[in-house]
């Protein structure tokens, strides 16, 4: 036996590129659950995620063509109305954080429109894993562990987590809760264990964070990923599958609701939430007020009142983003707004429910997205990252769903046999001369 008979091949180091924008990417949506710093991770990530796999090369499908026209028209409204009021502060930075969130709507939108499966899957994992951890942080505070009330929850009793704001923070659990509840009704059921602590988990931190727009999001999603996954499911066993664990969901929630409810003060605090308006939505110069009276004056002003410059007439926000959209971005950029609302949501109920491979995935962003936008007539979301990952989901899964229609409508094509040849389709030969 020679010498070199006795060593074994080492297999040659390789450096897979995707690989490393995949991860690099999962990172950059991990991140975005901590909001209570800025600049935030999520930004710094920003900078690292987008420009690595914008260096590799991409391909923009037809079908993301709407939407990428639609969020630069939204965008350059923005910029138009800002013209006026280049020399204040405010107006500007708030110009200029959406055209960096104007970025990440359009590397997303392309991004999930290649290696669909496999990019939506991993990104969904990111963020369902910082949106429990986030939970349970806000919930440790919430319950005081080692002194962390004072330090991490609002001063109302409300938790926020690693969020500013426990709006946001309830907001932004939403599509973490569509995807843990798709998990726990068709997931795997050796994961049990881990998915329905998490969804629980994810539930009772919405729940306190006392936000009633989160509130109505979260179920929202939750109900319409439930239904979607049962009317779309033709096996009956899979059927009572989705029955039973949409019940035990229903029970473990109301039992950890009544759990907390034991407390006075949060009983208290829930019954003060849970009505229709409060104190500051009501009257001339509350939230609905305000709005009321903006409506008269947006039909005069084409450019709107200028970026952020809604409270520099009413000293609120507008607190509705098809409102917001007039003030912020004139008439252009509302009637964008509007239209991408309308043609995401059409979007997304055909992904839900037209089979494919990416249908699946469907019922969990679009349902997320579906309640997000329902918010807009209640909050301010078009500032929320989130959105721009979720819209960004919906319109990438439908670019790979006309890809693989047409690739099928191809293959299909080619597999059929020719259709009998008819006799006018013959060319007339001369009989040979006898």
């Amino acid at each position: 036996m020679s010498l070199a008979s006795g060593f074994v091949e080492s297999p040659p180091l390789t450096f897979d590129y995707q690989r490393l924008v995949n991860a690099m990417v999962a990172v950059f949506i991990f991140s975005g659950v901590i909001s209570v710093i800025e600049p935030s991770p999520y930004d710094f990530m920003a900078l690292i995620a987008i420009p690595l796999w914008f260096i590799g090369g991409f391909r923009v499908h037809a079908a993301l063509v709407p939407i990428l026209f639609m969020y630069t028209f939204f965008e350059l409204a923005g910029f138009i109305s800002l013209i006026p009021y280049w020399s204040e502060r405010d107006p500007v930075l708030y110009q200029f954080q959406s055209l960096y969130l104007y970025v990440t709507a359009v590397f997303f939108s392309i991004f999930f429109s290649e290696r669909t499966l496999e990019r939506a899957e991993l990104c969904l994992k990111a963020y369902a894993v910082g949106a429990v951890a986030c939970s349970v942080f806000g919930l440790i505070s919430y319950f005081d562990v080692a002194g962390m009330y004072d330090k991490f929850v609002t001063v109302e009793g409300r938790v926020n987590g690693t969020f500013k704001d426990p709006n946001v923070y309830g907001s932004y659990m939403v599509l973490a809760a569509a995807y843990l509840m798709h998990g726990t009704i068709l997931g795997n059921k050796r994961r049990l264990l881990v998915t329905i602590p998490s969804l629980a988990a994810v539930c009772i931190g919405v729940f306190l964070s006392f936000s009633r727009g989160s509130w109505g999001a979260t179920l929202l999603a939750m109900v319409v990923v439930t239904i979607a996954a049962y009317v779309t499911t033709d096996n009956p066993r899979t059927r009572r599958r989705i029955v039973w664990m949409s019940a035990a969901a229903i029970a473990i929630g109301l039992i950890a609701i009544l759990a907390v409810l034991a407390d006075d003060d949060a009983r208290k605090f829930f019954l003060m939430r849970a009505t229709l308006t409060q104190e500051y939505d009501e009257g001339v110069t509350g939230r609905f007020g305000n709005q009321l009276r903006s409506l008269p004056m947006l039909p005069s002003l084409p450019f709107g009142f200028g970026p952020l410059r809604f409270r520099t007439v009413f000293e609120l926000d507008p607190h509705n983003s098809f409102i917001g959209a007039f003030a912020n971005e004139g008439w252009m950029g509302g009637f964008v707004w509007i239209m991408m609302t309308v043609m995401s949501t059409f979007v997304g109920f055909r992904l839900m429910t037209t089979p494919s491979p990416y249908r699946r995935l469907a019922q969990i962003f679009f349902p997320a997205l579906f309640a997000t936008m329902l918010q807009g007539f209640q909050i301010d979301i078009d500032h929320w990252r989130q959105l721009y990952i979720m819209l960004g989901a919906v319109w990438g899964l439908e670019a790979a769903r006309q890809r693989w229609a047409a690739a099928r409508a191809a293959a299909q094509a080619a597999a059929s046999p020719r259709a009998p040849m008819r006799a006018s389709d013959t060319l007339a030969v001369p009989a040979h001369p006898g």
